[in-house]
């Protein structure tokens, strides 16, 4: 057996324990980066739409009427394996039992109708919001209507989508440009991938929010417009990690840091409330013929 001397054991030990130390402040400098954007003079006329055609759904949360959605999975990798995005079909799985889990307060069942795969580097590294590989990635592989939904996991890694984890329409964008609906996501944030502390499987659950209809809890601020939900606590700014008892808006309460519109990690989030379930089952009704 081979021995080293002292002083090649001392630069081994200390390479060791700086690529550790490296690794450390890399998982814990992760931030959640959601590209889901929206002004508040859109949100006012999506507000002003939504009142005036609204789909009143009765006794909202506690019906128990299970409603199931296809999801529409597209795979984009750079080439065949995992590190390349290629994500096997058990993560898949996973994921969607992870948004059945989220979801099941809303009595909506997510059901994975098919799975593609495609490899393109240009639109893993490259896709992001209004961008031309978008454009052309969901032109190429959506299927379905205004009730499916289709997901795109890729790689965020270059352009304006570099450090996102994920990104999505609203409902009422659907009618004006339908090839656009769906919600793109990080490949490696699906259960058991690499984006720690964001590989819980929570970042779909957050983008889909998004499509049925949901705003972050911390739209507008503690003076701005808000998310228009009553029951979640006005938020100054987003929260990262997980931290108890959090306040950043005077009265009210608590920010809600557990919610899953915030942006804490994973193992943060758990719940939606009474009235984000209301809503999103009332946009689903309105813009996606979706009633329950």
């Amino acid at each position: 057996m081979t021995t080293l001397d002292p002083l090649r054991l001392t630069v081994l030990l200390i390479v060791l324990v700086s690529s550790f130390l490296a690794s450390a402040s890399s998982n814990s400098s992760a931030r959640r980066i959601c590209g889901t954007v929206i002004s508040d003079e859109k949100l006012v006329a999506s507000e002003k739409h939504f009142h005036a055609n609204r789909v009143v759904v009765s006794n909202t949360f506690k019906s128990r009427n299970i409603t199931s959605i296809n999801v529409h999975v597209h795979v984009i990798s750079k080439n065949t394996t995992l590190a390349g995005g290629n994500v096997p079909d058990s993560q898949i799985a996973n994921q969607i039992a992870v948004m059945n889990k989220a979801y099941a307060n809303a009595s909506i069942t997510w059901v994975l109708a098919n799975t593609t795969r495609t490899v393109n580097t240009d639109w893993f590294n490259q896709v992001a919001p209004n961008t031309s590989q978008q454009k052309t990635m969901k032109k190429s592989l959506r299927v379905g209507d205004a009730k499916d939904l289709n997901v795109y996991f890729v790689g965020f890694t270059e352009g304006s989508g570099a450090g996102l984890l994920g990104y999505s329409t609203f409902p009422s964008d659907y009618a004006s440009n339908p090839n656009d609906d769906g919600v793109v996501i990080l490949y490696s944030s699906v259960p058991g991938g690499t984006m720690k502390p964001y590989n819980l499987g929570q970042t779909l659950t957050h983008e889909v929010g998004h499509w049925v209809g949901l705003y972050h809890t911390f739209q507008g601020g503690c003076n701005g417009h808000g998310d228009q939900i009553s029951d979640t606590p006005s938020e100054s700014y987003p929260a990262f990690g997980c931290p108890t008892g959090r306040d950043t808006c005077p009265g009210g309460g608590v920010d809600p840091i557990h919610n899953f519109m915030d942006y804490t990690d994973d193992s943060c989030m758990s719940q939606f409330t009474p009235r984000q379930i209301e809503r999103l089952k009332s946009q689903l009704a309105t813009y996606r013929s979706v009633v329950m």
